[in-house]
């Protein structure tokens, strides 16, 4: 196993690359929004018509690997042309992803050299479009293509707009969800009739799921990876905070509008399920992600990106949407969108064709969903080979309770907040500090973000 990071759905930059036709992989190390003000031309920032002539549409991605090569396989589809649509000529930019990519991303449109069509994680949006740094879609235009906000669930829909209009466009849904061994999970008696996973509902069935995957197992029940990770325990913290029902806002300006009580009894459940015995404390994402491909733990607690690579490990292997143990089901998740990077003057036929290239691309989300992925676009989940993939269909359902991170400019994917966040619950779920210490520090960060000036706004 690769000493990589867990991006939110994005292959390592490590993992081998395919080309195909116009595509140019540039890295770059410049990190923090706060480069925007100060950092001048960066070579990548080619206009749509530069390098590769007027014809082609400029597309900005950050997919490499594995996902990477899907994309190809995607873009050369469109490329060609399907039933009933002529194709494109595209030329496509791979950036490394993180904070780089998306201060590249904000310079490219602030600058007046922004490519045709850009991806964005959704929970990224409220950074950009509050700024003018995305230009809206024309809804009746992608409706022309066939594309239309009936085709997406509401609880992703609702985060594609900004003071009611529309400025992304989801790809996918990619959660934080369960994978299970399917035979220790069946001798743990957590199994229903039709082989999937079954209902848990309380706190406690949680940590009895643990303990029976410990002995199902002999060795650990579930595993979790979250040591020096920049993400991961607030992926579990949100999404088990957003099941109790209660509100996690960041209104400019501050205070962070924070459920004390809720999120204590979340940060408690979290010590208590990873006590250090039946389930370990200590792991790193790496570490958690061996442990289960090597056998030795019932569950692993991850993002859906890895599919592919538990699929390799050869276990029996089951997926679920993450258990409802509070009120109310909710999985957190984000989400792989396009937008349309702000230009001063964009030509009408170039909006236009880069408003059937996202329509296009969506309509080739059965490729997509080969790597793990949710297609946002309901439409191919209706379809007998989405029902066939095992074992992407038995967590579909979390794209209908997805819930991504508050909004605000310093929020998503990749961000200092992710960040900030986990390192307090770091602390407690190693023993070092108490459930409700962390969330003070937890509080006590988010106000911090809070009173920062937004330097895109």
């Amino acid at each position: 196993m690769s000493s990589r990071l867990p991006a939110q759905g994005v292959p390592a930059a490590s993992d081998p690359v395919r080309r195909i036709g116009r595509r140019r992989l540039l890295r770059h190390t410049m990190a923090g929004a706060g480069a925007l003000l100060t950092a001048g031309p960066l070579s990548g920032c080619a206009s749509p018509a530069s390098a590769s002539g007027a014809s082609a549409l400029s597309v900005w991605d950050l997919f490499q690997g594995g996902d990477g090569m899907l994309m190809d396989d995607m873009i050369e589809a469109v490329s060609e042309g399907t039933a009933g649509a002529e194709g494109f000529e595209v030329d496509r930019t791979i950036l490394d992803w993180g904070p780089s990519y998306y201060t590249k991303l904000a310079m490219s449109a602030a600058g007046g050299r922004a490519s045709d069509v850009a991806a964005m994680h959704l929970s990224r949006l409220a950074g950009y479009a509050p700024g003018g740094l995305v230009d809206a879609f024309d809804l009746d235009l992608l409706a022309e293509f066939g594309v239309t906000r009936k085709d997406f669930t509401p609880a992703v829909w609702s985060r594609t707009q900004h003071d009611g209009t529309v400025y992304a466009i989801p790809l996918d849904v990619h959660p934080f969800i369960v994978f299970y061994d399917q035979e220790a999970a069946d001798t743990a008696g957590l199994l229903d009739s039709s082989g999937e996973l079954a209902p848990m509902g309380s706190p406690e069935a949680l940590l009895d799921a643990g303990k029976a995957l410990a002995e199902a197992t002999g060795e650990s029940g579930i595993l979790f990876g979250h040591v020096t990770d920049t993400a991961q325990n607030w992926r579990l913290f949100a999404g088990l905070y957003a099941q109790t029902g209660a509100e996690f806002t960041l209104p400019d300006g501050g205070p962070p509008e924070i459920d004390i009580d809720a999120a204590v009894r979340v940060v408690t459940l979290m010590k208590q399920l990873f006590d250090g015995r039946t389930n370990p404390n200590y792991l790193d994402y790496n570490g958690a992600l061996a442990a289960f491909t090597g056998g030795r733990g019932g569950m692993a607690m991850l993002g859906e990106w890895e599919l592919p690579t538990l699929k390799q490990s050869g276990i029996p292997l089951g997926a679920a949407p993450f258990p409802q143990v509070f009120d109310k089901p909710a999985v957190y998740t984000d989400s792989h969108s396009f937008v349309l990077p702000h230009q001063e003057d964009p030509d009408p036929a170039r909006r236009r064709e880069a408003h059937r290239y996202v329509a296009e691309i969506l309509k080739q989300s059965l490729t997509w969903a080969s790597a793990g992925h949710i297609p946002a676009y309901q439409p191919v989940l209706a379809e007998p080979e989405y029902a066939a993939l095992d074992p992407q269909s038995s967590y579909a359902d979390a794209a209908k309770v997805a819930v991504l991170d508050p909004p605000n400019w310093f929020v998503g994917a990749g961000s200092n907040f992710q960040n900030r966040m986990c390192q307090p619950l770091q602390s407690a779920l190693l023993g070092n500090t108490s459930a409700e210490k962390a969330v003070r520090q937890m509080v006590r960060e988010a106000d911090a973000l809070l009173r920062q000036p937004n330097p895109v706004a």
